[in-house]
C-alpha cells in the first residue's frame, strides 16, 4: 500500500481542477474507508454473510 500521505494526494490529483472542498473531503473519507476496509482484511477481521445478514436484522 502506498503511504497515506502518497494516497491522499494520489486522489486530490486525480480531481478536476474546479473540484470544491466538499468533495476532495469526502474523496479523501471514501479513500480512508477504504484502506479501514483493507487492514480488517489483512487482519481477519470480517464478517461472513450470514453474520452480517443476522446482525442486520436485529436492528
Amino acid at each position: 500500500m502506498l503511504a497515506i500521505k502518497q494516497e491522499a494526494l494520489r486522489a486530490i490529483n486525480e480531481l478536476p481542477d474546479d473540484t470544491d472542498i466538499e468533495e476532495i473531503m469526502y474523496r479523501l473519507y471514501i479513500v480512508d474507508k477504504i484502506r479501514k476496509g483493507q487492514k480488517d482484511i489483512e487482519n481477519q477481521q470480517t464478517l461472513t454473510s450470514a453474520e452480517l445478514k443476522n446482525e442486520i436484522e436485529s436492528w
